[in-house]
């Protein structure tokens, strides 16, 4: 099992939660069960000795309520090396959900460290966080998060726009062919299938080419089929263009599809699962 005990008291929240959709706004296996004193650590493929594109060191992280705070991470610390498929599974509020925002630069932890690509979030301000989030994290999530007003191939246009881009058509359409959508491009969202709506989101949150993809509860949303479409376009993106995935669901079924499973219970991590 892999687990710290948490620190003593909860300190106080001290940085807002930033908005949850990053997109709204202004411009055959076999497992073997590891413990790891120093926190998990997700090797990299053979041969591969990169540094980890994404670090938590010690962190907790504490939601303060109208009463008193709610600790949803207890001194939790995870190592995710460049070009993994990790899955984040246990039940609802282990704790899954929020290591993703803080992954993400979305929430900040109330102690400890989250480095991503060898930056520390809690030492940028908010512009620097923005151009952290729009270059280098893409966000997946379970509701589509499309915007309903805007064609497929605007969805897909608007974190290039937000990052400056007056011209980001090519790139999008070059994204959605790759998820095989090419001639879906001029569709309203309300004209797709659950799974058409997933694949957009997929080719929005690449189109800016991020270091690593944060995906929450993806096919929650799905029939098991289109699921499982989903799960096998995510680890083909991750084999083919060496992106790091993080993904959160509540079933260890999609062992297949990644290369590790990071089994979180009570806002700790127990144990990784190398698949």
């Amino acid at each position: 099992m892999i687990e710290a005990s948490a620190p003593g008291g909860i300190a106080p929240h001290v940085r807002p939660q930033i908005e949850s959709n990053p997109y709204r706004g202004t411009a055959s296996n076999s497992y073997s069960m590891k413990t790891l004193e120093s926190g998990a650590r997700i090797p990299p493929a053979a041969g591969d000795a990169a540094a980890p594109i994404l670090s938590l060191q010690s962190v907790t992280k504490d939601h303060n309520t109208e009463t008193e705070p709610v600790r949803a991470l207890s001194n939790v610390s995870l190592a995710v090396e460049a070009g993994r498929f990790v899955a984040l599974v246990g039940r609802s509020g282990c704790g899954k959900s929020t290591l993703l925002h803080l992954a993400g630069a979305m929430d900040f932890p109330t102690s400890g460290h989250v480095i991503l690509d060898g930056i520390a979030t809690d030492s940028l301000n908010e512009t620097g966080l923005t151009h952290l989030r729009r270059e280098k994290v893409g966000f997946i999530f379970q509701s589509f998060q499309l915007l309903h007003t805007l064609s497929v191939a605007e969805n897909v246009e608007l974190p290039l726009l937000l990052a400056g881009n007056a011209r980001p058509r090519r790139q999008a359409l070059e994204r959605l062919a790759a998820v095989g959508l090419a001639d879906l491009s001029d569709r309203m969202p309300h004209q797709l299938s659950g799974g058409q709506m997933q694949r957009v989101a997929i080719a929005r949150a690449l189109v800016h080419s991020p270091r690593i993809l944060l995906a929450d509860e993806p096919t929650g949303n799905l029939d098991s089929t289109t699921g499982n479409a989903i799960l096998e376009l995510l680890r083909r993106i991750s084999l083919e263009q060496q992106t790091t995935i993080l993904m959160a669901t509540h079933s260890a079924e999609f062992s297949s599809f990644v290369d590790a499973v990071v089994r979180m219970r009570d806002g700790r991590i127990e144990g990784v699962l190398r698949c």
